[in-house]
């Protein structure tokens, strides 16, 4: 199985009065930036950077990336330019980004390009994640809501024609039109790097990634919905005529590590602190109610059993740390405490890609390192082990398209 890290990179500033277990809550798309500090977030930046390159060396299979706009739960506005940076400090770990809002992109020809180019830099470690843009996204660039999705599968069919197609080619679709493709930089994997699909809401998003045999990562979710979630991917895979796995599905939760376990109730408390994502269930701040009702961004009635009891947590209503360490979307603790819960939600779910959320909220940088540090000397080896023991496969030992090892599709 592949095991990650991901943080979201928040902007944590104790002076903005919006930091920490008593700060204002942020309602979204509210916060003006007149109170951001350049020379705290060149700090933040480069401590971020810096956590990422020690999460290559502490053994994490994959060090995943987002992307938000116009908010302080997430620095990551241009998370190539951060991927480019880490294709060339890391050595081993995939980076898997996720993921580019392809609805915003005016150029998808540009984003080949760049996404070719952090490829080849990193010696092939691409993994590269589409979104679709919350209405957050769509308004700070933009970009018409009901084109949202019809821009999301142009840009992704236009963007594998591009990496697996010999230029220069003409491409007259309905909103992109090019004369001349034919880019001087092309991706090292071959046919082109994994493309993955994370999510929550959308039950469009997620049949779609099952019709196209690619993997779906459900981002934080409760176990219960997240399950019937994945249940319904299969069933999709079923009615297309192949048989999809563990290989098809990633999840992420909040998995921090500590020396005791009364740390890890006290740090592990942080992540529910500071700025974070009021779009996920569990996370502090306010929803801008005007962001979930744009005309046409996404379908109000094919909505995922995740979607529905994330929308229920929204609007300033959040669930408490204890709420969260009880349904398992908060694991914190000690390596003895938190390897057997972990085992629970992989039992549970049967991921065959996992993604521990950590170093988030109102963690310190001395946080994340002590949890990186035990995550590496036991924790992780012990998930390998249970991968192993569950037949937990991921998408780079069995191929989504068919559901064989890749060994024997070579042969």
């Amino acid at each position: 199985m592949l095991i990650g890290h991901f943080t979201e990179r928040p902007y944590q500033d104790p002076n903005s009065g919006y930091f920490g277990g008593t700060g204002k809550a942020i309602q979204d798309l509210k916060l003006s930036n007149e109170i951001y500090n350049p020379v705290l977030g060149a700090q933040l930046y480069n401590r971020y950077l810096d956590e990422r390159v020690a999460g290559d060396e502490t053994g994490y299979d994959a060090l995943m990336m987002n992307e938000h706009h116009s908010t302080p739960f997430c620095m990551g506005g241009v998370v190539n330019t951060e991927a480019a940076i880490l294709a060339r400090q890391t050595k081993r770990a995939k980076i898997a980004i996720m993921g580019n809002i392809i609805p915003l992109w005016d150029d998808p020809l540009w984003l080949a390009e760049q996404l070719a180019i952090i490829d080849m830099i990193s010696g092939g470690r691409l993994i590269s994640g589409w979104v679709r843009g919350t209405g957050r996204e769509s308004v700070a660039h933009n970009v018409t809501p009901p084109y949202n999705w019809e821009r999301f599968q142009e840009a992704n069919d236009f963007i594998i024609k591009t990496w697996t197609t010999p230029g220069p080619f003409r491409w007259e679709g309905k909103h992109y039109q090019y004369r001349y493709v034919n880019p001087w930089s092309m991706p090292l994997q071959k046919p082109h790097p994994q493309i993955w699909l994370p999510g929550v809401v959308s039950r469009d998003s997620l049949v779609w990634a099952a019709k196209q045999r690619i993997p779906y990562v459900m981002l934080a979710t409760a176990l219960e919905p997240t399950r019937k979630a994945f249940d319904l991917y299969h069933e999709v895979a079923a009615e297309e005529g192949y048989t999809s796995g563990t290989q098809n599905l990633g999840y992420l939760w909040k998995v921090h590590a500590e020396e005791t376990d009364q740390m890890g109730d006290d740090i592990g408390r942080k992540f529910v602190q500071g700025p974070s994502n009021p779009f996920l269930q569990g996370n502090e701040g306010i929803v801008n109610q005007a962001l979930l009702q744009l005309p046409g961004l996404t379908s109000r009635s094919r909505v995922l059993p995740t979607g529905a009891a994330a929308a229920a947590g929204r609007g300033g209503v959040t669930l408490s740390y204890d709420k969260q360490k009880e349904n398992y979307t908060i694991i914190s603790g000690t390596p003895k405490t938190i390897i057997p819960r972990i085992k629970h939600v992989l039992e549970y779910l049967r991921p065959g890609s996992v993604f521990f959320w950590d170093g988030d909220g109102a963690m310190t940088h001395e946080d994340q390192m002590r949890s990186m540090r035990l995550m590496g000397q036991e924790v992780i080896p012990a998930v390998r082990e249970m991968g192993k023991e569950l037949d937990l496969k991921d998408s780079f030992e069995v191929n989504t398209r068919d559901n064989k090892p890749y060994a024997a599709t070579k042969k």
